[in-house]
């Protein structure tokens, strides 16, 4: 019988390729992907190197005036001594601690949905019954707090409120278009689509332009109307108006076969839109929903054409201080990063709901 001789062990093979494999396989798979690579490589040494040393490498951070800030590089000084202007407006000073008391709420209610995770639904609908009651206490006052009218809010915080708002509102209200648009009623569905299609065929700047100046029109005399609110009502019906095709688009996604497995479990209408039906065109229109609350938060700067000094307008206010002539490109850039910032934020969070909720079975 012959003897079998053992082989030395293999080591296993690496998983990983090295930085090498990923260059030419990412960047430089042919002469057309490396000439592209080249010249986005030539782009960004144009660019990043002189940008790096204007914001960082050449910039004051120091707290000095103006005139002792370098001309090579940003001023982030300016920044600092408007700080205040920036975020709150021109929310009085002494009464900053009630916004920053609503962050903190607002920060403690998401930290408690997070830990206390069979009790999410329950405070979710707490934050949506009483959540905008004690917002609306805190910042505008009442109940013992001294009233800080909304020609004086502004900034971040400003900017924060009117998107908020507008979201939140503007949701169930395009849900609601939506159906109207799908519904077998042929004086609803034509109602749906003349509201959507009118206010999609629009600008968001003459809505806001009516809502601000013709919208008073339509209340009795002496009843004021506040600036900040008819903006609201403004913004709440332009978005409105594409979530409902966003929530359209999923609507129709959705196969037939699932209204009939609903119809033939003997579901009310109710029941089969609001359990079976709409949470999966939900579900689909994730991304493109989340891509409407994006573009409106952006679209929020354009309040200063109607007097509201939300973030954006705030360059122009503090810009022209004498004491910090010239330093606007410091104010815009500054927007430029607190904006990214919250935006990107939702869109991951956006992209971590997707995928939470993607009931696609992968092979």
């Amino acid at each position: 019988m012959p003897a079998f001789k053992l082989q030395p062990n293999r080591q296993v093979p690496q998983s990983k390729a090295g930085i090498l494999q990923w260059l030419h396989k990412n960047l430089f798979t042919n002469f057309t992907n490396s000439a592209f690579t080249l010249i986005a490589l030539y782009g960004l040494y144009l660019i990043v190197p002189p940008l790096a040393n204007w914001m960082f490498f050449d910039a004051t951070f120091a707290p000095v005036s103006n005139a002792e800030c370098g001309r090579n590089g940003a001023c982030w000084s300016y920044i600092i001594e408007k700080l205040d202007l920036f975020i709150y407006g021109f929310y009085p000073p002494e009464q900053i601690w009630r916004p920053q008391l609503l962050v903190a709420l607002s920060l403690g209610l998401v930290l408690l949905a997070k830990l206390l995770k069979n009790n999410k639904v329950k405070i979710i609908a707490w934050m949506i019954a009483i959540y905008p009651i004690i917002a609306f206490l805190l910042l505008h006052g009442g109940l013992g707090l001294s009233i800080v009218a909304t020609y004086k809010w502004g900034g971040l915080m400003l900017t924060v409120v009117i998107a908020t708002v507008g979201i939140v509102v503007s949701f169930p209200i395009g849900i609601l278009l939506a159906l109207g648009r799908q519904s077998k009623m042929r004086i609803i569905r034509l109602l749906s689509v003349i509201y959507i299609e009118f206010i999609r065929g629009v600008p968001l700047i003459t809505i806001l332009f009516m809502a601000s100046v013709v919208l008073p029109l339509f209340f009795a005399d002496g009843f004021n109307v506040d600036k900040l609110l008819r903006a609201l009502i403004g913004i709440t019906m332009f978005q409105a108006a594409y979530i409902a095709e966003v929530v359209r688009g999923g609507l129709q996604a959705i196969p037939r076969g699932q209204y009939e497995a609903a119809d033939a479990m003997g579901l009310s209408f109710a029941k089969k839109i609001g359990l079976v039906i709409l949470p999966q065109a939900l579900k689909i229109s994730i991304p493109n929903i989340v891509g409407s609350f994006i573009a409106l938060f952006k679209d929020t700067t354009l309040v200063l054409i109607i007097g509201l000094a939300d973030i954006l307008s705030m360059v122009n206010l503090t810009s022209n201080d004498e004491l910090w002539l010239g330093r606007s490109t410091e104010g815009y850039v500054f927007v430029m990063m607190v904006l990214w910032i919250i935006l990107y934020s939702m869109s991951r969070y956006a992209k971590k709901i997707e995928l939470k909720y993607n009931t696609q079975q992968k092979n």
